[in-house]
């Protein structure tokens, strides 16, 4: 049984992650099981997500994975390159993937894996050094090293998100692992195109309560509350006008002087989106603004990140998946466990990890018109559907 590894936020589940499943298994002519690397209750746009990760879970099992595990949000949260290095890792330390599924906008890996190549290399690095500079954001920096170094034609894909996360997936990618990718299906931001709309606009109608008009897009109903980054506006914003200059400089990617403008910002605004058009500017992407926001919220420093994952946490699975789970018995670099009392057999390192994970869930918690109460992490056991 081949093994296909998936990375997502799968935020939420909707018919194009169903499709990406159906037309990753449809290009192997042998039975597949699908484990799926997801990330926790924060998100890479700097924001919590719709609903818990367990709940997020079960959607994934509905729609055909078959095992899903976490991404702990120090990389959940990161940029693409920290995004990727983490979930590949967790992949990897399973033992059992066989092949590596993405959507990209090419639809082609070649393009995608000679740009990855060009970005580990040594004269990519010198490149990227000669192009950096103060009016000029890294990513338009980087995407010019390339283009000296590729052509404008290859360097172009870049411009693309999930090309230029296939790209990050594919640097970290070891040898022994194959990939594939498929042509990414539906729309951009706040589009629909057929029968697949986009995530943030599926999550805009969950927010405002327009079930209705997300029923053509989730292959089964939404239930339960959605969160939203609002009931903690005032909360994030308390956090910034009360940190120092060198505590904002102490979180992950605070340096060029962001951590400054942003805590300018925050004395200027409670409104998160004011706050981060403000904090923005050619050199600061906004999606970098937001994420450091985030960490000043979470509290997260850059020296409490590990340089990679400490273990695996099993967030659900069904039959084909606790197939894999004991093949991860004899195959696994690192430990992996379901329950989350077992964490304490883990090393004093990973409990570390798992403590800022209990943390990071119950401020989650305030996030629910609802608040949902403490200690969640130690008392939701993985979902099955067995």
């Amino acid at each position: 049984m081949k093994t296909i590894g998936i990375v997502a936020e799968y935020n939420p589940f909707h018919t194009g992650h169903a499709w990406q499943i159906q037309e990753t298994r449809r290009l192997f002519r042998e039975e597949t099981a699908v484990a799926a690397v997801m990330s926790g209750n924060w998100v890479q746009r700097g924001e919590c997500a719709v609903t818990d990760k367990w709940t997020r879970t079960e959607m994934a099992l509905a729609g055909g994975v078959d095992l899903v595990l976490e991404l702990p949000t120090v990389w959940a949260t990161a940029s693409a390159e920290g995004f990727a290095k983490g979930a590949v890792s967790i992949l990897t330390a399973t033992g059992v993937v066989d092949v590596l599924s993405f959507g990209s906008e090419c639809g082609d890996a070649a393009p995608l894996r000679e740009l990855a190549q060009c970005l580990n290399s040594p004269e990519f690095s010198a490149a990227l050094r000669r192009e950096l500079g103060p009016k000029r954001s890294f990513a338009q920096s980087r995407r010019q090293a390339a283009t000296n170094l590729l052509s404008e034609e290859t360097a172009a894909l870049l411009d693309y998100p999930n090309n230029n996360l296939g790209v990050e997936y594919l640097r970290f990618l070891p040898t022994g692992i194959g990939a594939v990718t498929v042509p990414r299906q539906g729309a951009h931001d706040g589009e629909t195109a057929g029968e697949v709309a986009s995530a943030s606009l599926l999550r805009r109608w969950i927010r405002s309560g327009e079930l209705s008009s997300i029923s053509p897009f989730l292959p089964f109903p939404w239930k339960g509350e959605a969160a939203d980054m609002k009931y903690l506006e005032r909360a994030l914003t308390a956090r910034l006008r009360s940190m120092t200059l060198a505590e904002a400089e102490a979180l992950p990617d605070s340096g060029d002087g962001l951590a400054a403008r942003l805590l300018y910002a925050a004395r200027q605004t409670a409104k998160l989106e004011e706050l981060y058009t403000l904090t923005k500017t050619r050199t600061y992407a906004h999606a970098r603004v937001r994420r450091l926001a985030l960490y000043a919220l979470l509290g997260l420093r850059r020296e409490d990140i590990p340089a990679a994952p400490l273990y695996i946490r099993v967030l659900g699975f069904n039959r084909r998946g606790q197939a894999l789970l004991k093949r991860m018995n004899k195959t696994a670099s690192l430990p992996f466990f379901a329950k989350p009392a077992h964490i304490r057999r883990c090393s004093p390192e990973a409990q570390a990890l798992f403590a800022l994970e209990e943390r990071f869930t119950d401020l989650f918690s305030l996030c629910f018109p609802t608040p949902r109460p403490c200690g969640l992490e130690w008392i939701t056991n993985p979902v099955l559907m067995l």
